[in-house]
This record gives structure tokens, sequence and C-alpha cells, in this order.
């Protein structure tokens, strides 16, 4: 049945929506998607609104490209891209997000590395392509994420569950932290807070989100999963937590509203999802900016 769905990715609008989800709600490859979607998109939301907040949001399309590489690999050595792509991906979160003594930092670093593993993935891809010979699909599967959320093992919701739960709960446990560290980073040292480690804890998560998002969204539309959920709660609201919660229930509500939306009318998931965020951020400007207007 899901080999037939995705063979027939077309667009049918004239299908009826609650009718085709009683059909399809039932169905493993739904309830996964169902239960690993809204976990990465609320961890993605959370940690979004620091880096947007600290001036990194770009440091998820440069490390998505990472992921992209060591899928390839490790695809290619019929290794589980997961735990290949898990590490490797975590060891440039830390260089890029602690800086520490390296010449080359900032946007030059994230541009360099972009470039260079999307293209190692790639020409390796090439070189040894996957079984069947599919390297076109396997590629946009990878970037654009058109078909993974929805080919889900029961090994791969495990654990991407068990990873966005380490993942919540250390933002949970340091919230306090984070919070300081995000908004003055120098004063927050000056009073005792060990800035570096929190540094450091930042990079370890953001790389696991970066690797479960790559799931869900694929590789080119991650920055839209971290930004476009910061940026709506931050013209709704002005306090730090009334932003986080928002851009928790707005990313949580898009990716659910995203699949169930690709799996009735079979278009590619992660384009959908960054669609309805978009018009979730839309509103939002809408909002804000009808705020603005009544105040004068």
């Amino acid at each position: 049945m899901l080999e037939t769905l995705l063979s027939n990715m077309r667009l049918d609008l004239s299908v009826d929506f609650f009718e085709a989800l009683k059909k399809y709600l039932p169905m493993s490859f739904t309830i996964n998607a169902l239960t690993v979607a809204p976990l990465v998109a609320l961890c993605a939301a959370l940690l979004g609104v620091t880096l947007v907040l600290k001036r990194y949001s770009m440091i998820g399309d440069g490390l998505s490209h990472v992921t992209f590489g060591t899928m390839t690999v490790a695809t290619t050595l019929s290794l589980s891209p997961m735990y290949v792509s898990l590490p490797v991906t975590t060891l440039v979160a830390v260089w890029l997000l602690r800086g520490g003594k390296q010449k080359l930092k900032g946007d030059s670093a994230i541009a360099i590395l972009s470039v260079s593993f999307l293209s190692l993935g790639y020409v390796v891809m090439n070189i040894f392509p996957p079984k069947g010979g599919n390297v076109s699909g396997d590629v946009c599967s990878i970037l654009f994420g058109s078909t993974s959320i929805i080919t889900l093992s029961h090994s791969d919701v495990i654990l991407c569950i068990i990873l966005a739960a380490i993942v919540l709960l250390f933002y949970l446990l340091f919230y306090k932290k984070i919070f300081a560290v995000t908004f003055d980073e120098d004063f927050a040292r000056a009073t005792g807070t060990r800035a570096s480690a929190y540094n450091l804890l930042l990079a370890v998560i953001t790389a696991v989100v970066i690797v479960l998002a790559v799931r869900l969204v694929g590789a080119l539309l991650i920055t839209a999963l971290i930004v476009f959920p910061a940026q709506c709660g931050m013209r709704l609201f002005k306090s730090f937590r009334a932003v986080i919660l928002s851009a928790a229930a707005i990313s949580v509500c898009c990716a659910v509203a995203g699949i169930l939306i690709a799996i009735v009318y079979s278009t590619p998931v992660g384009c959908t999802i960054v669609a309805t965020e978009l018009t979730a951020f839309l509103i939002c400007v809408l909002i804000d900016f009808l705020k603005g207007g009544r105040k004068k």
C-alpha cells in the first residue's frame, strides 16, 4: 500500500480530505510520521528561538549539508545513516558554535562546510551509486525529505523518540542557563555561569536536531524549521517564555498539518511542511502589522 502511494505522488485536489484521513490514519507509516514529526518540530522550535536570538540561524543550513554528506557516505558503505551522521555533525557543530581560536569563523566557515560536504556527498553517491541505481531519487529524498519521513522503520522511530526526549530534557533542566547565555553571554560568564559548557551543550543539541530534521524536511529545508516558528513567536509576543511556547505550538501544528496534507494529497512532505510554516509566518506578520496599526 505504501509503495503504491509513493509511486503515485500526484496532486489530486478532488480528494475528500476527511474521508482520506479515515483511510490513512490507521496505517503504520502514518502513525510513525505523526509520532516523529511533532517531536522533531518541537525540538527545532525550542532550539530555533535560541539560535535566532544568538544570530546563528544559518548554522542549521550548514550543518544540514554536513548531514547530507555523511548520510551519502554511510549509505554507500551500507551503514546506518543516523549512526554515522550524528557524531560527525556533532563534532562540526561544536567546532562552529564554540568558536575557539580557529581563524575560520562565522559565515565563512558555514559556507565552506556547506559546499564541501554537499559536493562530497553527491560525488560519492555518483561514484558508488546505491543498490538500484536511483541516484537522483535518493539525493532528492535526502535534500527535500520527499518520502523519508513516511518510510521510517520501527527502530528509526524509537531512536528519534529517544533523541528528542533527551533534547527536551536538557532544555527543561538548563532553561535558565540557556536563557542567560542566549541574551548576554559575557554577563552570564561574569556571574559564574560556565558559558562555554552551555555553548557546548547547545552545539550537541543543534547537531541532534539537525540530524533528526533531515528525515522530516530534508537537508535544504531545515533552516525553515528552525527560523519560521521562532520568527512567528517573536511577532506575537515579547517575553522569552511566551516566544518559546508559541513557537513550539506553531511548529508542532504546522508539522502535523503538513504531514496530513502530504499524505492525503500526495505532495512532497518536506516542502508541504515548509509551506504550512510559511503560511503561519505570513499570518503572524499580518497580526503584528495590525497590532502596530492599532497602537498608533
